[in-house]
């Protein structure tokens, strides 16, 4: 494993972090503690569960509500798809 100070950490973060996300065990020394930097994947519905308190049928119903919505949406053309080039001339 790296470990690294605070400060050694702060001032190459991006590329701590990069090379943590490539699956380099990377550690910051923080007092008599080492802290890693790991990948994690983040999934909505657990977020949800853990956040919110939430029951698996409580998210089902609100996944269930949102495709419906989309669907009437893209139905109507009030949901359009775009691309890179025209988000950016929108924003521009």
């Amino acid at each position: 494993m790296k470990t690294l100070t605070i400060t050694d950490a702060k001032k190459n973060l991006g590329r701590w972090l990069t090379a943590a996300s490539q699956g380099e065990d990377i550690g910051i020394v923080c007092g008599a503690d080492i802290i890693a930097l790991r990948k994690v994947e983040v999934e909505s519905t657990d977020y949800a569960q853990r956040e919110y308190g939430t029951t698996p049928e409580q998210i089902e119903t609100v996944e269930k509500v949102t495709d419906e919505r989309y669907r009437q949406l893209k139905r109507s053309g009030k949901l359009v798809t775009v691309t890179v080039e025209q988000l950016r001339h929108m924003i521009d």
